[in-house]
């Protein structure tokens, strides 16, 4: 049976997204798929999604621009994903503040790689290379006001896309487009902040537009966050995510932090491959993520952190996300 090498990596980033593994009546009329993974964000991923509101740094430009304009010091992050099937993410985002205004700088590279592609023969093909490869690229401006409480950003992106086309003529198709994200947070009061951002504004066949609304509770010791998204290929998704928070003064060496999270994503079967998921019970679920998170201001006179999540995504396998910053 001759089937479509591109039909199928195209269905596979699509499936393996974040937010596109429910079947929905929209499911797939939108191309970018790969926008909706939480690449560049392990603080997010960890916390099942519920970011919004408490986005900050440069994790924040990949999700809520507005969360980048409480940076005080220039920061770069770098941030690596394995995500699922061979599909990997590679980040880079930096933040400078001039005056009062932050900008923001970003790229992300994704591809597949060992994916076992087949001719209309049934015989492996393996001339193919690498069949998908997707680069994002943007540029962010963020401002904060009445001492931070209200915060407003902006991001302008310039996505592509490459997919190999399969069939006799072999080759790779290329789409490209541009985007745009706005958003705002609003700390009404020290313990209580609200967060929303309209993502991928632009040709609504060419990436799929989102709308995100949080908020969350946040004291010394631990933060509570919720968010709502809905994108518009996909039905309307929640999560929430506990943060746990050991401050730098009690460790006399850094701040810790615990993460737990839970989204509204469906299940895909059991994951038979990953033992410590049968372990700790989550071999039949994918809503469940974890992770942790350390930062110290002091490492060399220089501020520094340290960021990784986990997702089980049942039969698919597990998404793992890491993350390097340093302020100077």
């Amino acid at each position: 049976m001759k089937i479509s090498n591109l039909v199928i990596a195209g269905l596979l980033v699509g499936l393996l997204s974040t937010n596109a593994l429910a079947i929905s009546s929209k499911a797939g009329t939108s191309a970018g798929a790969f926008l909706k993974i939480d690449a560049g964000a392990p603080r997010a991923q960890a916390l099942g999604n519920a970011f919004v509101s408490v986005a900050d740094g440069p994790e924040a430009l990949f999700w809520n621009p507005a969360g980048s304009a409480s940076a005080t010091t220039r920061e770069l992050q770098f941030t690596y994903m394995d995500y699922l099937q061979g599909y990997k993410a590679r980040t880079l985002a930096y933040l400078q503040p001039i005056g009062k205004t932050i900008i923001g700088l970003t790229v992300n590279y994704m591809d597949m790689d060992d994916f076992d592609f087949r001719d209309e023969w049934g015989d492996k093909n393996p001339e193919v290379g690498i069949p998908v490869q997707n680069f994002v690229g943007s540029l962010s401006i963020a401002r904060g006001f009445i001492n931070q409480k209200l915060q407003i950003g902006a991001t302008a992106k310039y996505v592509t896309e490459r997919l190999y086309r399969g069939g006799n003529s072999g080759g790779h198709n290329h789409y490209d487009n541009v985007g745009f994200d706005v958003g705002a947070k609003l700390r009404l009061v020290n313990w209580l902040g609200l967060g929303g951002a309209v993502v991928n504004i632009g040709d609504k066949d060419e990436m799929p537009r989102g709308l995100r609304l949080g908020a969350d509770l946040n004291t010394r010791y631990f933060t509570i966050s919720g968010e709502y998204t809905k994108y518009s290929d996909d039905k309307a998704r929640y999560g929430v995510g506990l943060e746990i928070h050991i401050p730098e003064d009690l460790l006399q060496v850094a701040r810790f932090d615990l993460r737990v999270g839970y989204y509204t994503r469906d299940n895909t079967g059991i994951n038979t491959e990953d033992s410590w998921v049968e372990k700790v019970g989550l071999e039949e679920t994918s809503r469940v993520s974890f992770g942790a998170g350390v930062y110290s201001g002091e490492l060399f006179g220089y501020g520094a952190s340290l960021d990784y999540a986990v997702t089980p995504f049942g039969a698919l396998g597990t998404s793992q996300q890491i993350a390097v910053s340093i302020q100077f």
